[in-house]
């Protein structure tokens, strides 16, 4: 009986390591268990999230016209929501729109270091010049890289458009997705060129990109498709189709845009003419825009995209009054140069702010 109420010291030890391995196996299977419910909840989370974004934050920010709004955005959640990527399918569509949005922040950047050695320029000081185009490099170099971060995302969701192929549109904001992919990637070539490095963004990308606007309707997305292509028959030689003029058809591209309070095409028009180096024709369209915004109030679905094109519209006749004064264009001046008619140039009066 002895025997049976003090155990010996093995049979302890074998009951104990019996013990702390169920506790072991128990625990395992707790936290395997875990780990599989919290990879259900990201999973479900981040297609909510992607879902979520695509139909609602998208839009609503499209009806914005606060493009700093929209800048800061993108940079802010585009690590957030491409995280999602780990746990879920890769949100390829939503990072076209992310890394184009986060790409023209860095663009913006550019422009205003542009504008500094332009105006450090004027003012015959060297090496601030050298430094402010220096700094313009590095931020066209980081444009390019999110620009095309989103063209690649745009081929993994589309397919690749070298292919030919036309994808089917769910909506019209499938559609429009498929639009700022492709300026994704001709911008992404640009910017390239621009930060004279090299990211590995193919060359023939604008001729691709020209090709698949094809598959866009013209008249649907504010004659856009039509100036992005005709703008690529104006910059690279031997593109033009026979029997195709690339400015007209940027002119009708442009009567289209004010129709619809969508002045994109004007863009387009103003970076073919600042390639042919027709300074008349950039001071045109530059006239045409402004004198649109006064007419045509912007598309309340797509003020952003007005807003924008307004932005850079007025990113080239700064560029235009840096060069030949030192300054950007006077505010509410857009629209007119400095070597105009005196009277229809509002002038500031220096002596009366000292």
């Amino acid at each position: 009986m002895s025997h049976f109420r003090n155990p010996s010291r093995k049979a302890l030890f074998t009951v104990r390591r019996f013990r702390n391995l169920v506790a072991a196996c128990a625990a395992s299977v707790i936290l395997s268990g875990c780990g599989v419910v919290n990879h259900m909840i990201y999973k479900t989370t981040g297609d909510v999230m992607q879902g979520f974004s695509r139909d609602h934050t998208v839009p609503f920010l499209m009806a914005s016209d606060d493009l700093a709004m929209g800048c800061a955005m993108s940079e802010a959640t585009a690590p957030l929501l491409m995280s999602f990527g780990r746990v879920t399918s890769e949100p390829d569509q939503l990072a076209v729109m992310l890394y184009l949005s986060a790409g023209g922040c860095a663009d913006e950047q550019a422009r205003e270091h542009e504008l500094a050695a332009l105006a450090a320029m004027h003012a015959m000081n060297g090496n601030a010049a050298q430094d402010a185009m220096i700094r313009q490099k590095r931020a066209n170099t980081l444009a390019a890289e999110r620009y095309f971060k989103g063209w690649q995302h745009f081929k993994a969701h589309y397919g690749d458009p070298a292919a030919g192929e036309c994808p089917e549109f769910d909506d019209d904001m499938d559609e429009f997705i498929y639009m700022a992919g492709l300026l994704s990637g001709l911008q992404a070539l640009n910017s390239q060129i621009q930060s004279t490095s090299s990211i590995g963004v193919p060359a023939n990308i604008g001729s691709i990109v020209a090709r698949a606007t094809s598959c866009l309707e013209n008249d649907k997305w504010w004659g856009a498709p039509m100036a992005l292509r005709a703008t690529v028959w104006a910059m690279i030689p031997g593109a033009e189709p026979q029997g195709e003029d690339a400015f007209e058809r940027l002119e009708q591209a442009d009567a289209q845009g004010t129709a619809a309070g969508v002045r994109l095409a004007h863009v387009f028009h103003a970076i073919a003419a600042l390639n042919k180096g027709d300074e008349a024709m950039v001071r045109e369209v530059i006239r045409d825009h402004a004198k649109s915004l006064e007419t045509t109030p912007p598309n309340e679905d797509w003020r952003f995209v007005d807003a924008m094109a307004t932005d850079m519209i007025l990113a080239v006749s700064d560029r235009l009054w840096v060069e030949n004064t030192g300054h950007r264009t006077p505010l509410g001046q857009l629209g007119t140069f400095w070597d105009d008619p005196r009277e229809d140039i509002e002038t500031m009066d220096l002596d009366a702010l000292l």
